[in-house]
């Protein structure tokens, strides 16, 4: 009892002195808390033994290479398909020294960060980019060089035609053609100009050397966003600096392809009317028989998408596909990274006599066999209440295709990816991944073997290596160990469902509890939101360590959704954002909470934050303006707040063209006067993928309608500002301190007081 006084009378002294309002009655973000929940990373990563990450083959080999932890070290390794035997890429320690000395910085050599890593064909070097810089490393004796960033190759000169007779080239925006070796010049066009150009890059030869087709191209509008560097590296005075930078409503570049017939000498102008308002056509490319050239047309506001196909003697075009969701046409490439959430696919068999296509017009996405010749569908090769994911591969011969798919199991995790194989016809439907798990696999160039990585939340990854023929076994590459993890506080997050605003939609979300969690006490809850349409993003792969795992240690229970919006789901889930970012799934969110808060008493939605960044970072904050009722705290980093303000690609996508009022609707801007709770914003100063005025127009429309709020600008930080690089550290402990401050209701630990490591 004396105890309990105790306690009481600390938290009336702290009510008075502090002015912070004590909501629970046991200690919680306290020096201790935070550091333990600083150490947890390297404590669960020094348990875990031999969790290894997907396979990637190099080159058109059957060798590939994965990075593995194990006992807190993280190792690139190359397999061996042909000898089953495996070896370290290369000698971490003397790679790690090099880089060190290369960049001017430290590079540890049991946690390389090898983005975009690359070997050639006989792993005897490697490409990478580490800290932001392009690399190549000799692996025998260690050396690393910096490189050129790989760049899209650009015509540097004539572009030879295939029988090596001719020379095409853009001479005055015009068309050049000669013959090889001639100094005689024929000017085929004579309509190119600095507003009217033709387009070196487009310059496609027909394969019988007898054609030419190339893209005139009209100038948009150059859009710059403009920078200050207040602090750079180099020098005491800021820097100024530009990039271009199309943001939505954009006059864009006008892209009409001309056929160019070389025998005759003769121009031919390809009517538009199929193709009038291109976002984009995809450069052209030439049937193998030279009958005709075909590209991808996306028409702006994606609701119309094309395969244009171009007939090579009267330069008629014909749609061979046509696409015309009511919504959008998610256009990004599937391309069978599960990572990325695309619906476009296709395929042509027989120099496009036959097409494969990715369509959602059934409400799911599935694929479909087209007729080439009269661009009629012959059959749905997929159909269900389900989704194609991606396309591996496709035997022509043998008429199969090689899939992944998620969703077709009533009752299991539909965001789970299986591979499939089925054949063109649709028939022979054979499931090639059996265990109840999330997987990632990849095939040999050749197609004859197949690394399949597979993993849940609760189980770890296993690594298999098997042969495509038979779909057998070959070798079980690396097994996770987490039998010295599990002693420690370590536990896997909890999978939960809700139904959605419809009532019987299955929402999917995690919950991640404190590693001393008391189900005898209450908890505020922190939502780690990213809404962003093109994807979806709750974990389904295995976690050694997740930095949601360190914010709940602080003394929260941290939770992450995929709410109606995102994708991976039905067409109809997608479409919930169609003109409708401002929605981010909130209503379904909010009523998953709900469930949460229903089953387990320990789940206080009476205090619940939300945090995210970039288009996270747009949510986080829309929560305190749309629904302040739930939401009390906010930390939005990087955030694209309107969206007439971000990147042209991203948001016409999903808010369509032309600019309407549905991008006030959504706007954190035009809506700020609605803030209600607290709020921290996030922004680097050097942020080239959201322009740092977005940030900056909200807190021009706080100020103007009087409301507090915290803004942290990080100098010389890019979009990441608060996660992900050099700045990590100090930006979650900033956002750590804010929610103790407002969902705990303590006062942070009193860090500049605790801080012995000054450094200039």
């Amino acid at each position: 009892m004396k105890q309990k006084k105790s306690v009481s009378f600390i938290w009336i002294v702290l009510f008075f002195v502090t002015g912070l309002v004590p909501l629970t009655a046991f200690a919680q973000g306290t020096p201790a808390d935070y550091e333990r929940a600083n150490g947890l990373k390297a404590k669960y990563e020094a348990a875990a033994i031999d969790i290894a990450g997907p396979a990637t083959w190099i080159g058109n080999t059957h060798r590939f290479w994965y990075r593995k932890l194990s006992k807190g070290a993280y190792e690139y390794v190359v397999f061996d398909a042909d000898t089953l035997q495996k070896k370290t890429a290369f000698d971490h320690a003397k790679i790690a020294a090099a880089l060190s000395k290369l960049l001017a910085t430290t590079v540890k050599a049991n946690d390389m960060q090898l983005t975009t890593l690359r070997f050639d064909n006989t792993a005897a070097a490697f490409f990478a980019t580490v800290d932001g810089a392009a690399i190549r490393c000799v692996v025998a004796d260690s050396t690393c060089t910096k490189v050129d960033p790989p760049a899209r190759p650009r015509p540097q000169g004539p572009v030879v035609s295939p029988d090596g007779r001719w020379e095409a080239s853009i001479n005055n925006y015009n068309v050049l053609i000669r013959a090889t070796g001639s100094r005689e010049p024929v000017i085929f066009s004579t309509d190119g100009s600095e507003g009217n150009y033709y387009e070196p890059r487009t310059i496609t030869w027909s394969p019988n050397s007898t054609k030419l087709a190339v893209y005139r191209i009209r100038p948009g509008y150059k859009r710059e966003v403009h920078y200050v560097e207040s602090s750079p590296e180099d020098q005491i005075q800021p820097k100024f600096s530009s990039i271009v930078y199309a943001k939505p409503g954009d006059v864009l570049d006008l892209e009409q392809p001309v056929l160019f017939d070389v025998v005759v000498k003769k121009q031919i102008n390809i009517d538009d009317s199929l193709f009038p308002n291109p976002y984009e056509l995809t450069d052209p490319a030439w049937r193998k028989d030279s009958r005709a050239f075909f590209f991808e047309y996306n028409q702006r506001g994606h609701q119309v998408y094309r395969v244009i196909e171009v007939d090579a003697v009267t330069g008629k075009p014909r749609a061979l596909i046509s696409d015309e969701p009511k919504t959008f046409f998610s256009y990004r490439p599937a391309n069978g990274n599960l990572a990325d959430a695309g619906r476009r696919y296709r395929y042509d068999v027989n120099d496009g006599r036959e097409v494969i296509w990715m369509s959602e017009r059934d409400g799911w996405s599935h694929l479909y066999l087209y007729d080439g010749a009269t661009g009629a569908v012959k059959n749905q090769i997929t159909r269900g209440e389900w989704v194609v994911r991606g396309v591996q591969r496709v035997d022509d011969v043998k008429r199969q295709i090689w899939f992944s798919a998620g969703g077709m199991y009533p009752g299991k995790d539909p965001y789970f990816a299986y591979y499939y194989r089925v054949n063109f016809d649709g028939s022979g439907l054979i499931r090639l991944t059996d265990v109840d798990a999330n997987h990632n696999g990849a095939y040999s160039s050749d197609g004859q073997l197949f690394v399949d990585s597979y993993s849940r939340l609760d189980l770890p990854p296993v690594l298999e290596l098997r042969k495509t023929a038979e779909n057998s076994v070959l070798a079980t590459v690396e097994k996770g160990d987490i039998t010295e993890l599990a002693k420690t506080t370590w536990r896997a997050p909890e999978v939960f469902t809700a139904k959605g605003r419809d009532g019987k939609t299955d929402i999917w979300g995690i919950i991640i509890r404190p590693s001393n969690f008391d189900a005898s006490k209450t908890y505020p809850v922190i939502e780690n939101i990213y809404a962003g349409p093109q994807g979806s993003f709750v974990p389904k792969s295995f976690l050694t360590y997740s930095s949601m795992m360190a914010q709940a240690d602080i003394g929260f229970i941290v939770v992450q959704i995929d709410g109606m919006g995102t994708s991976n789901r039905s067409k109809a889930f997608h479409d919930v954002a169609w003109k409708n970012l401002g929605d981010a799934g909130f209503p379904d969110r909010i009523l998953w909470h709900k469930a949460v808060a229903a089953k387990y008493p320990w789940y206080d939605i009476t205090r619940v934050g939300i945090y995210g960044g970039s288009a996270g970072g747009q949510n986080a904050l829309g929560g305190l303006l749309f629904h302040p009722e739930f939401y009390k705290a906010a930390v939005s980093y990087a955030g694209c707040h309107d969206n007439r303000m971000d990147k042209i690609w991203w948001n016409e996508q999903w808010m369509g063209w032309p600019i309407g009022p549905q991008y006030s609707a959504s706007s954190n801007v035009d809506n700020a006067y609605r803030l209600q709770g607290n709020l921290l914003l996030v922004v680097g100063e050097m942020d080239t993928n959201v322009d740092p005025s977005s940030t900056m127009q909200v807190v021009h429309q706080l100020i103007k309608h009087n409301k507090d709020f915290d803004l942290l600008v990080v100098p010389g930080a890019n979009h990441p500002a608060a996660r992900g690089d050099r700045y990590a550290a100090y930006g979650d402990h900033k956002r750590y301190d804010f929610f103790v401050r407002y969902l705990l209701g303590v006062r942070p630990p009193a860090w500049n007081a605790a801080s012995t490591n000054a450094t200039n």
